[in-house]
């Protein structure tokens, strides 16, 4: 059976291409049930988080992208390229490296590399060109983006106070706390407009790319795509706080949820493609790409049954490498205890502003309150892992100074003590604290959770000392103290951080 083609080219015979897509459905099936955990955790992702909720859709677009370029690709000639198992030793060193970091970023991003990488190898690299945005627009399957939220919670207030102003209502803001008439409103996570951001630019891209020849017109879209959402969130966010002042929190709320998840991202998109409808100049029944212009590979062939062979096995180096490497961890001792500390003495724990960080998976977890002669009162907390992992890792989501669903909210990020990261964090009350934190791991004592992984992998991948100590320092504040100099002045009795990190694992 010959496929017949308007392109003038030669008719590639379907048995070629059933072979070759037999080989990659195999390839893929058995990549997929090797990381069959990260899958499970992408597909929970996916189904249950509403920054992440556009991700179920992705799996179709691709679907209709490969759709619309059949009569393309019917003209192109599949031949397993061995240079194609590079991407996929690439994909899963990637993964490696996720894996013994605790990355889950770094674990789902190598699955679609490898899966990228099979893709390049079984059909080969004209396949692969041909079907190039496609295989791209896979990298969306990767929930990324949660990074934007910081930024885009300060973006949102300094939209929404000046709005408030100009309509008369008086507002001042704390961090992301704002203050508006009766109310007090906190700009969270979930309202920075970040899902919707992450969300629109993968919308503009597919937009982009099926729409849209020209390249300048493709960035400018981009653009709109991107500051459209975000200036649209500050309006909701505005809407919603000025709609509590003239009616009550309940129900402007309680409206906004609703405006939110159902029609928000809906008149957004129909916004941006307003916007960018006059100026799209790609034809409905335009090809995607020339087949002429994709030549056939002439080097690096490989016959397909050892090509899928090679695929799987080259994917399944990298958990076998990982199972060799789990069990790396520094024993503890069965007991520790917080130090005596010179010049301070223990004393009962704050009832006025309570708090303590959120460890579950530590081996230890200490918590104790220091005071001073001149009447300066400052928290310590340490966690001890003996090694880390999922479920038992230092930065994990909703753990740390603030865990999830917490009394206690972030209001800003504030100068350093003493080395260590600072925040201000505010509960009802109202009661506000500061605290420094100070992680222990490697050969490091850093502040920074980016270095926290990157040392974590080094450690699994390279030895060393596999334990990680979390330090928290922390004081109220309150009228007549400066919490900062107090935590100070602990920070520098306690002595150097890695000496009390190593003590408090057992090394010292």
């Amino acid at each position: 059976m010959i496929v017949a083609l308007a392109s003038g080219r030669d008719a590639v015979p379907v048995g070629v291409w059933r072979r070759h897509g037999i080989a990659l459905a195999l390839a893929v099936a058995a990549i997929l049930l090797l990381f069959r955990e990260d899958v499970a955790h992408l597909g929970s992702i996916w189904w249950t988080s509403t920054t992440f909720g556009h991700c179920l859709f992705i799996g179709p677009v691709i679907g209709w992208l490969v759709w619309q370029r059949r009569r393309e690709l019917a003209a192109l000639t599949p031949a397993a390229w061995w240079p194609g198992l590079a991407l996929i030793a690439t994909g899963g060193a990637g993964w490696l490296m996720g894996q013994a970091g605790s990355v889950s970023f770094a674990r789902q991003f190598g699955l679609i590399v490898m899966l990228q990488g099979a893709t390049v190898t079984l059909p080969g690299p004209q396949v692969a060109r041909g079907l190039l945005f496609p295989l791209g627009y896979a990298v969306f399957l990767v929930p990324f983006g949660e990074e934007l939220e910081p930024p885009l919670q300060a973006v949102t207030v300094r939209i929404v106070m000046p709005l408030l102003h100009l309509v008369g209502v008086p507002a001042e803001s704390n961090g992301v706390l704002i203050h508006a008439g009766r109310y007090y409103f906190e700009v969270a996570e979930a309202c920075s407009g970040a899902k919707f951001v992450i969300a629109m630019l993968a919308f503009g891209m597919l937009v982009a790319n099926v729409c849209f020849v020209s390249w300048r017109r493709r960035a400018w879209f981009m653009v709109a795509a991107i500051v459209v959402p975000v200036l649209a969130n500050g309006l909701r966010a505005f809407g919603t706080i000025y709609a509590a002042h003239l009616t009550s929190v309940e129900a402007a709320t309680g409206f906004d949820h609703v405006v939110y998840g159902w029609v928000f991202f809906g008149l957004v998109m129909a916004a941006v493609l307003g916007i960018g409808w006059r100026w799209f100049d790609r034809a409905p029944d335009a090809a995607m790409f020339d087949p002429a212009d994709l030549p056939v590979p002439r080097r690096g062939l490989l016959a397909l049954p050892l090509a899928t062979l090679l695929a799987v096995g080259v994917a399944g180096l990298w958990p076998a490498w990982s199972a060799a490497i789990a069990h790396r961890a520094t024993p503890l001792p069965a007991h520790i205890d917080l130090p005596q500390v010179a010049g301070w003495s223990r004393i009962a724990l704050s009832r006025a502003a309570p708090w303590q960080p959120y460890y579950p998976g530590a081996d230890h977890s200490l918590f104790g309150r220091y005071a001073r002669t001149d009447g300066a009162a400052v928290d310590l907390a340490i966690a001890v892992f003996g090694s880390q992992g999922e479920g038992h890792k230092i930065g994990a989501f909703g753990t740390g100074v603030i865990r999830e669903e917490d009394r206690w909210v972030r209001i800003a990020d504030t100068g350093p003590i003493a080395g260590g990261s600072t925040l201000r964090m505010t509960a009802p009350g109202p009661v506000e604290r500061v605290v420094a934190t100070w992680y222990v791991v490697g050969d490091r004592v850093t502040a920074d959770e980016r270095v926290v992984k990157i040392e974590t992998m080094k450690a699994k991948l390279l030895g060393g000392p596999q334990r990680a100590v979390a330090i928290h320092v922390s004081a109220e504040v309150v009228p007549g103290r400066d919490a900062r100099a107090d935590i100070a002045a602990l920070a520098a009795a306690l002595g150097p951080i890695g000496v009390l990190g190593d003590t408090a694992a057992g090394l010292r």
